[in-house]
């Protein structure tokens, strides 16, 4: 954290953070909605929330934290200056406040972060957790520098325990975000190719994904960590040797879905359905991909004293939602069903994707909406080649395939150069939702996965689908 941020100011703040009962926000235009919360004006390299300062107080917030100075026309010697605390640094001075409540609340934080799977694996491990205890978890994706701060201020002393997700996409924000939430429980779910740009390649990723454990190990934490996943088991032994354990109280514990009895089984209508040591469980879950997610749900249960029937109950009851390996049946005649997964992809996630829905049955054909895979830098042409080359190798028969953005696009070219064509390419998906709208492309009574990074807005497809 930068020492930029409260200083001195860092009592005062707190005692009017707990005054307005823990009610803070970055956005003013949802000061109004909120009951007297502390606006922290960011600043970024379009913005500058000093501009909506003023407006904050005037629609209710108890006080702003700005930087540098006072907003324009609030003079320095008014009895409104009193209401603006001035920092260096805003978003320096909403991790230090954050960091500071999280050594009030004094309970146990569970962390997790990785390439894959993260929000559904934070969301199994909330419901498992709470059916036991009160707990406090990240909303939505609120997982990165100004989530992370946001998800600690948010925690109540009434809460028993806390799930902070963390995400990262350079190098050092795993680091940073465990200085600030100082997580006593780490679990990283998997490191693939994700992010390959920032981290600078494959290696990158594994060394930032753990600087959760480094954490843990330097601390006296626990690292919770798949036994059978050999690169997480590699970086759990690289940290936690006997010696550093007996030195800092450190240790790892390995698990695996066969301490549960934990398998997939065919669920048919593309839900998952577990077999496990306490019997079949029936989920909303889709993806043999998510027993994994499930397991690591169940050995923070157990490590929380969480039996596996009450633990296995909970992950049945989950419902996901947000984008994420959501299956839904058409509302709009088209007799389409929908395999949902437009909120992130990276080459782990796309391979993981193609493999479940590909080996769903089906009675008609199957439709792969795919868009392109955000920062992956150098790497991009040859992972969307990669993709594309994959689905050739299918036949087509039965699939078809639509690719959305200019990565793909190029992708499906080049291989198309080389004497396969398999993809018909739109350049972005408003090109693709006119084609469907003045039906250039017929999509009905189709298994439909639409799968692609965020900034694609793949979910702008969903009505016509």
């Amino acid at each position: 954290m930068s020492n930029t941020g409260l200083g001195k100011n860092l009592s005062k703040l707190y005692e009017l953070y707990c005054a307005s009962g823990g009610s803070v926000t970055t956005d003013s235009r949802a000061v109004a909605g909120l009951s007297a919360p502390i606006f922290f004006a960011l600043k970024g390299e379009n913005f500058d929330g000093n501009d909506y300062a003023v407006r904050a107080i005037a629609d209710g917030a108890s006080a702003a934290v700005v930087q540098g100075r006072l907003p324009r026309g609030v003079r320095a010697d008014s009895d409104e200056a009193e209401r603006y605390i001035v920092v260096g640094d805003t978003l320096a001075a909403l991790q230090e406040l954050a960091a500071y409540h999280r050594t009030v609340l004094g309970l146990p934080v569970v962390a997790l972060t990785g390439s894959n799977g993260k929000t559904t694996t934070k969301e199994l491990i909330a419901r498992v957790l709470g059916t036991k205890y009160r707990v406090a978890s990240t909303r939505g994706n609120l997982n990165n520098h100004i989530g992370v701060p946001l998800t600690l201020l948010s925690i109540g002393t009434e809460e028993d325990v806390a799930v902070v997700e963390m995400g990262a996409n350079h190098p050092g924000e795993i680091a940073a975000l465990c200085r600030i939430a100082r997580p006593d429980i780490g679990l990283i779910t998997n490191v693939g190719r994700a992010h390959l740009e920032g981290f600078g390649g494959p290696e990158g990723v594994r060394r930032a994904k753990g600087e959760l454990f480094d954490y843990l190990a330097e601390q006296g934490g626990t690292a919770l960590y798949a036994a059978d996943d050999a690169t997480l088991a590699a970086m759990a032994a690289e940290r936690f040797t006997a010696a550093s354990g007996e030195e800092s109280g450190a240790s790892a514990v390995g698990y695996s879905a066969a301490d549960f009895g934990l398998s997939a089984a065919d669920g048919g209508g593309g839900r998952l359905t577990l077999q496990t040591a306490a019997g079949e469980v029936r989920t909303q879950l889709t993806g043999a991909y998510n027993v994994a997610n499930v397991a690591a749900a169940l050995a923070v249960g157990r490590y929380f004293g969480v039996s596996l029937p009450v633990a296995l109950g909970a992950v049945a009851a989950y419902v996901p939602d947000n984008n994420r390996s959501q299956v839904e049946e058409s509302a709009n005649g088209t007799g389409n069903r929908l395999y949902m997964d437009a909120y992130n992809a990276n080459p782990s996630s796309m391979a993981a994707a193609l493999d479940h829905f590909l080996a769903w049955p089906a009675s008609g054909e199957k439709v792969l909406i795919l868009g392109d895979m955000r920062e992956l830098g150098e790497f991009s042409a040859a992972e969307h080649r990669a993709v594309v080359e994959r689905l050739a190798g299918i036949g087509g028969e039965g699939v078809v395939c639509y690719g959305v953005g200019p990565e793909f696009s190029a992708a499906a070219k080049a291989v198309a150069g080389s004497g396969a064509s398999v993809m018909r390419t739109f350049l972005s998906v408003d090109a693709l939702a006119e084609a469907i709208e003045r039906g250039e492309v017929a999509i009905r009574g189709a298994l439909v996965l639409v799968k692609g990074s965020r900034g694609m807005a793949l979910e702008k497809l969903y009505p016509l689908l």
